[in-house]
């Protein structure tokens, strides 16, 4: 079974489960600035829901490109972070590839469409 993560959007996560090349369910969720912390839940929950574990994970793909620093961050660091810790391979869902193989896990770096722009003070108009 292949994790689909996608959190592109500040607006809108998605996640699905994919077995055989086949999209068995997918759930799209409206978090709006919270996505770090209701992500791995809805994760949760969606493989509960359907009658798998975690250890049904064979592979994760996740979305790398496109979206804000943050909302895209957060879903490729918990993709990498699954990754390792199942011992299955991360692609990304542009390339189908991983980025960077290590030792037996893989990784995929995000690709922003802009530099961050974290805490920089915001311009005064005087």
């Amino acid at each position: 079974m292949i994790l689909y993560i996608n959190t592109a959007s500040q607006a809108e996560t998605i996640i699905a489960l994919i077995v055989n090349n086949k999209k068995i369910v997918s759930k799209k969720f409206k978090f709006a600035h919270r996505q770090a912390e209701k992500l791995l839940p809805a994760i949760d929950k969606l493989l509960k829901a359907n009658k798998f574990k975690l250890a049904d994970i064979e592979k994760i793909m996740v979305a790398s490109h496109g979206g804000s620093f943050t909302s895209l961050r957060i879903g490729v660091v918990t993709a990498n972070a699954l990754g390792y810790a199942l011992k299955v391979p991360v692609v990304s869902e542009e390339t189908g590839k991983a980025d960077k193989v290590f030792a037996g896990y893989s990784l995929i770096e995000p690709v922003y469409g802009a530099e961050p722009n974290i805490g920089q003070p915001k311009k005064s108009i005087f």
